[in-house]
Formats: structure tokens, sequence, C-alpha cells
């Protein structure tokens, strides 16, 4: 046998092999020696590796036979978390397996490991299957955000259309009527002069303000019927086109509007019932108390009725059924959905906030009066702050409004993801082959 470092058949004993060279050695020596022969020792005696100081051939065979020992595979080396509580590896001080079998069987397999094969890749599943602009397993909070970022940006030629006329047209009406017909109900007293506003002029006022918030409110409902069309081919990976949302969203309009009125009043009739008795007694501190219980009131049937709207548009469902759909889908994962919700909300905010105030303050002080407009009301009224202001309020909500449609429609799916494994059904409308789950390592349908 050949002691010199390489590779070699796992389990052989080099004490076995030394043992057998050295008896056949010493016959031949005493035999030939006798005769007066010269052959040499089939090993070196005095080489370091194969000296006197190896363990007991004990060690090596069966107790109370003579016989070698079945080869046993060495056990793996355990990396960092892998022992057991309490040990370190190499605790023993063997330089390889511990001391038991000497520092030389180690040495040696440690230096014969190399050449069975390649370090394979990181351990893990393989990444899901992605045919469009999410990856079909449950999405985290980078995953939905980014999602509705690459689908505005992947689709911009279908979806900033929509959303840039439902934005013109809001806006314009909206800066006809502050400039023509609230700007006439002068609300802001001036050098000291009392208002007297008649109860025309406070209904007008009323019915004027109800008008603008319907045309946006109609608006929105448009834009976030075909927003969530374009975002459902999106994940799938298909083209998409004006026409084409139009088409697929138009006959679910209707319920769609019928359902965002529904929850406006069933959450108008909460805040009347909470709020009337306060005004009927005069009391502040009850108004106060109710206020503190209205909010967390609306916050919760707000987002406990959230993904109605994606589940009435992609499942053809009535209202009622899309009610009961949300309401079931977001049952687990309110804080999830509420802290996704709040944190969209927050960076629309955050950048309409960036385009508009900007934009309307060079419309007050360019083109208005300045510090004086501000401080005695008319600014809101003049044409510079309106046309600035309205022109950034168009640019944001372009921008915006698909961001928020967007996580609205990806909370849904991942919601049906983790509930329902609609992942499947997703890789199999995408023409990708189910046989095995693509979310690898996962069983269907992950907790919520």
């Amino acid at each position: 046998m050949n002691d010199s470092p390489g590779w070699a058949t796992p389990g052989s004993s080099p004490s076995e092999d030394r043992s057998g060279q050295d008896g056949q050695g010493s016959k031949g020596s005493g035999s030939e020696g006798g005769a007066g022969g010269t052959q040499p020792p089939a090993q070196p005696s005095d080489d370091p590796r194969w000296s006197a100081a190896q363990p007991p051939p004990g060690q090596w065979s069966n107790p109370g036979t003579g016989e070698p020992a079945p080869a046993q595979a060495p056990q793996p080396q355990q990396g960092p978390g892998w022992g057991s509580p309490g040990q370190q590896p190499g605790a023993q001080g063997g330089p390889s397996y511990g001391s038991p079998y000497g520092g030389q069987y180690g040495n040696q397999y440690g230096a014969q490991y190399g050449p069975y094969g390649h370090p394979g890749a990181p351990w893990g599943p393989p990444p899901a299957a992605k045919p469009g602009v999410i990856p079909l397993r449950p999405l985290g909070l980078g995953e939905i955000l980014d999602g509705a970022v690459s689908t505005m940006r992947s689709h911009w030629r279908s979806v900033l259309p929509i959303t840039l006329v439902v934005a013109v047209i809001v806006q314009v009406f909206g800066v006809l009527v502050q400039k023509y017909v609230l700007a006439d109900l002068d609300t802001y007293p001036r050098g000291g002069s009392t208002v007297d506003l008649s109860a025309g002029d406070i209904v007008g006022y009323i019915a004027l303000t109800g008008a603008t918030y319907l045309v946006q409110i109609l608006g929105t409902i448009l834009a976030t019927a075909m927003l969530t069309m374009i975002f459902s081919r999106a994940i799938l990976g298909q083209p998409s086109s004006v026409a084409t949302a139009w088409r697929e969203s138009r006959s679910q309009l209707p319920r769609l509007i019928g359902l965002t009125l529904l929850v406006g009043l069933a959450l108008t009739v909460a805040v009347g019932v909470l709020i009337v008795p306060a005004f009927l007694f005069e009391s502040l501190a009850l108004a106060a108390l109710t206020l503190l219980v209205l909010a967390p009131v609306i916050v919760w049937l707000g987002v406990a009725l959230s993904l109605a709207s994606p589940a009435l548009m992609l499942e053809k469902s009535t209202v009622s059924k899309a009610i009961a759909r949300s309401w079931k889908l977001v049952k687990g994962s309110w804080w999830r959905i509420f802290g996704i919700t709040l944190l969209t909300g927050i960076i629309t905010a955050i950048i309409t906030g960036i385009i508009y105030y900007p934009l309307s303050m060079i419309g007050v002080f360019g083109f208005g009066n300045g510090l004086d407009s501000v401080m005695d009301g008319s600014a809101s009224s003049s044409w510079g702050f309106l046309i600035f202001g309205g022109v950034a309020l168009i640019i944001a909500q372009t921008i915006t409004m698909p961001i928020q449609a967007g996580v609205t429609v990806l909370l849904y799916v991942d919601q049906r993801i983790r509930r329902e494994a609609l992942d499947l059904d997703l890789a199999r409308a995408a023409g990708i082959d189910t046989a095995t789950d693509p979310r690898p390592g996962a069983a269907p349908g992950h907790g919520g």
C-alpha cells in the first residue's frame, strides 16, 4: 500500500496493511537472512507515519477475534451550530475526528477527502416561478411594493393614460368649482367684519363640495377597476392595453360603484350613530370620547373590507360575496394588511407633498399676492395657486394612484396564495408546468 497522501478507499485501515506487511517482512527477512539474501524490507521501519506508536490492533478489529472490523464510514465534520449543546467541535484535541482513532487516521482521511467532488450550490429551495412582476409564492413587503412599481414601469402605456385622464378630469372640475363657486362663499372675515352665510349658501357649499368628492370617487372607482385588470395581467406576464382593461372591467363597474357606496354608507352610519349624541347633548367631553371610540372602528372596518374591490373584479362576484371574501381573507392577517396599507399611504402622501407644496408655493408667491394672500385666505382662490396646485395634484395622482391600486391587488393575491394555493392556478394560467409545486419545499396553502 502506498502511504503517501492521496485518494484511498474510504474505510481502509493503515494499521491492517502495515501489520500484514510487517509480518511478511519479518518472515522473509528471517528465512532470507539465514540464507544470506539481500532483499530489502517491504516498508521502511523508520517511517514516521508507520511507527511503533500505532494504536493496538484491538482498536482496528472486533473484540475477541482476529478478523478486521468492518470499515466504518467516517462521520462528517460538524459545522457551526450543528454540534451538541455544550460541545465544541474538536474539543477532544484530535486534529480531525478525535483522539480515539489517533491523529494519523483523521489527517490521512482529511487529506484524501478533497478529490471526492466540488462544493455544491448553497442549500435551500430553488427560486419560485416568476412569469410576471411577482414570484408565485407568498410575498413580502418589498415584493408587494416592487410589484406595484414594476407594473407601473413595464405597463406604463396602459397605466399612465388611465390615471392621467382621471386625474385631469377630477382636478379640472375641482379647480372650476373652487374658483367660480366656492370663492363667492367667502368664509374668511377681513378687517374685523363678521361672516353672515345664509342657509342657501351653506347648502350650496355642502352640495358643491359633495359633488367634487363624488367626481373624485367615481374617477377613482373607474381607475381602480381598470388598473385591477392590468395588474392581473402583469402578474401572469401578459401584455395589456387600455382597451383590454376597459373591456374586462366594464361589466363589473356597476357592482364596484355599488360596493363603494355601500361601504361609504356603512361608515357614515357608524359615524352618525356614534357622534350625533355628542352634538345633541352639546358635550365636548362626549364628542372627544366618541372620536376615540369611532376612529378605531372606522380603521378596523376599512381594513377588513379593503380586499373587497379586487375580489369583486377578479372573481366576477357580487357585492355581498366580495365583502364576505374580503372579510375571510383579512381574518387572521389584519395587522399585516393594516401595516402594509398604512405604509403605502405614508409613501404616497410623501410623494404628493414633495410634488404639491413646491408648485403651489410657486403659484402663490410667483403669480399671487404672496404672504398677504395666504394670511387673508384669498390665496386659495387665486389663479396661480389653483393652476399650479392642480397641475401638482395631477402629477401626484398619476403616480400614486397605480401604487395604491397595485398594493391592494397584490395583497389580495398574496392572501389567496397563503390561504388557497392560488399560485398553482396562476402558474397554470401562465403556462408553467405544475407537475411540481412552483413553491419548492412548500405545501399548498401557507398560513396567513
